[in-house]
């Protein structure tokens, strides 16, 4: 498994592959929300991965994206909220798969609920992207640094000052 030689039960996340689909197709039958489904470059070897994105019809929602990668999931909010799920595979870190699945809808919740907010931060040594989800029993933050291309980019598309991201709109 990915030349983890710590990592003997691969199989035990495929629920989370499953739990994945699962909501990706609630969440495209409730919301206002255009479904693409492609496979990607991932990764160090770029193996070729199922990607699934919901991209929000209304402008002001944040697009989620999926990568079905082996053994869980890369998950993506908006621009820069990235989450590895399981972060290790490994057998002495035991990440538990139905919590992972917990973790996933309550994240996915906080999202489609307006919890995201992200902006670009500027420094002495160089810009930062910031992000936070709020959400039931959701409370992260997450900050990391940007190349100058990624800075200006993102202050361009409006994120200099704090973006909150609205409320998925819902089918009728």
């Amino acid at each position: 498994m990915d030349g983890n030689p710590h990592a003997t039960e691969s199989d035990r996340f495929a629920l989370l592959h499953d739990a994945a689909d699962t909501l990706l197709d609630d969440l495209t039958e409730r919301y206002r929300v255009e479904r693409r489904e492609t496979k990607e470059p991932f990764g160090l070897d770029d193996a070729l991965v199922r990607t699934v994105r919901l991209i929000p019809r209304s402008p002001t929602g944040a697009p989620l994206a999926i990568h079905f990668t082996d053994p869980g999931l890369l998950v993506r909010f908006g621009r820069w909220w990235e989450q590895s799920l399981p972060t290790c595979a490994c057998d002495t870190c035991a990440e538990d798969p139905e919590g992972l699945v917990e973790r996933l809808h309550a994240h996915t919740a906080a999202l489609v609920e307006g919890g995201l907010w992200e902006r670009v931060r500027r420094g002495v040594g160089g810009s930062w992207f910031e992000t936070r989800l709020i959400g039931t029993g959701v409370l992260l933050d997450r900050e990391g640094p940007l190349s100058a291309a990624g800075a200006r980019d993102a202050r361009r598309g409006g994120f200099a000052a704090a973006v909150q991201w609205a409320p998925w709109q819902s089918r009728s």
